[in-house]
């Protein structure tokens, strides 16, 4: 069952000579379940993607499916309200709120729904996260991996279609990045949880079990149903390849 159904999305800023094209034509699906990472270059528009996938931006055409909702129909006000209820998002610098605590934090988008926090969920996310003595910290009282533990659980609290992380571990070292990952990765298999991570990072692309890579605007490769781990050490002998033969010419010339 696919979960995502991205359809010829175009995403254009500026006109005339300050035109750019972040995403050309791109088109995929992804299946409930998965746990995707996108790569590319600076610029390739990956982040561009995540932002539309995420409701924060719209595309200029083509169609962004989510959860059966074509969520580019929808006004400022019904796309607000379903990114709330149905996508959850980690980003690099955790957009914590520094006057709450752990427990506010992770509770503020139901709350801001009008809802009861479900304390079941949370007393099993918390434990899950290891944040059980930290519920009446505040963020400034927090190591940077502790901060991340509370965006995921945030992320989480509503049982979102789609769990999208924004280089997630950029903020971090490489022991708090390697905890992160494990958690996102066993949220992802115990909950059938489907996760979408941008990252420049090969070791976390290696641990997805698809992943698709962005160039200047476009899906250069989609692994798909492989191995991620053999798509991504096949991409990084090509590219080597490519190098070795490029510097042969250089030294005919």
């Amino acid at each position: 069952m696919n979960i995502l159904e991205i359809r010829n999305l175009c995403k254009v800023y500026g006109t005339g000579e300050t035109r750019v094209d972040a995403l050309k034509d791109v088109s995929f699906d992804i299946e409930q379940g998965e746990f995707v990472a996108i790569v590319g270059p600076s610029g390739s528009g990956k982040s561009t993607l995540l932002h539309i996938l995420g409701g924060v931006d719209v595309p200029t055409s083509g169609s962004c499916n989510i959860a059966g909702t074509d969520i580019g129909k929808l006004d400022e006000t019904k796309l607000a309200i379903f990114r709330r209820r149905n996508i959850g998002l980690i980003y690099q610098f955790y957009n914590l709120i520094p006057i709450l605590n752990v427990e506010e934090n992770m509770t503020l988008p139901i709350l801001l729904d009008g809802k009861k926090p479900d304390r079941k969920l949370l007393n099993d996310l918390v434990d899950k996260l290891g944040l059980k003595e930290r519920l009446s910290h505040l963020p400034n009282q927090l190591s940077g991996g502790q901060q991340q533990r509370v965006s995921i659980g945030r992320a989480l609290m509503n049982n979102p279609a789609l769990l999208l992380a924004d280089e997630p571990t950029g903020n971090l070292d490489s022991e708090n990045s390697k905890e992160i990952i494990a958690l996102l990765r066993k949220f992802n298999k115990d909950n059938n949880q489907t996760v979408i991570i941008i990252t420049h990072d090969d070791k976390i692309a290696l641990s997805a079990d698809r992943v698709i890579t962005i160039e200047d605007g476009q899906i250069t490769r989609d692994s798909g149903k492989m191995s991620a781990k053999k798509d991504l050490s096949q991409m990084m002998r090509e590219d080597i390849s490519t190098e070795r033969s490029a510097g042969h010419s250089g030294r005919k010339g």
